[in-house]
């Protein structure tokens, strides 16, 4: 018989060592030397304090109650009525000081002309209150809104 040869066992790895964490303190370098302090404090004068800014004065808008100006309701257009037209108009107006309407444009039609028309007209007929700035009037621009519905 033939001698068997005998394994030879495999190499192991080896761990390496891990460094233990230092245990020395960190470096801090040195603070600077504080400023000599000095001999007499210096006060400055402090400026006057500058007036509060003056109040916005109060701004009323303007108005257009109905109920308050007799203000009548547009009149229906026929032929819109007709043909089943509806929508809301808003009118930019400008309103003068006493109340009455200069100028007037559609600022957000209804889809329909007559009905865009028809708001233009009445609103420059209307009276309004007009807007106030600290309780005076004054002349001012305002977006009145006008529907139009089928009953």
């Amino acid at each position: 018989p033939r001698p068997r040869p005998v394994p030879q066992p495999l190499p192991q790895p080896v761990a390496k060592p891990t460094p233990e964490p230092s245990t020395l303190a960190p470096v801090v370098p040195p603070s600077p030397p504080a400023p000599p302090a000095p001999a007499e404090p210096v006060v400055a004068a402090a400026p006057p304090a500058p007036p509060a800014p003056p109040a916005q004065p109060r701004i009323e808008l303007p108005s257009s109650s109905a109920d308050y100006l007799n203000n009548p309701r547009p009149p229906y257009p026929p032929l819109s009525k007709r043909l089943g037209e509806q929508g809301k108009v808003v009118v930019r107006v400008f309103i003068d000081v006493d109340g009455t309407a200069s100028r007037a444009e559609v600022r957000q039609s209804s889809g329909f002309e007559r009905l865009d028309q028809t708001a233009l007209q009445t609103v420059l007929r209307w009276r309004y209150v007009p807007g106030k700035r600290a309780g005076v009037p004054e002349a001012m621009w305002f977006n009145v809104p006008i529907s139009f519905v089928l009953e």
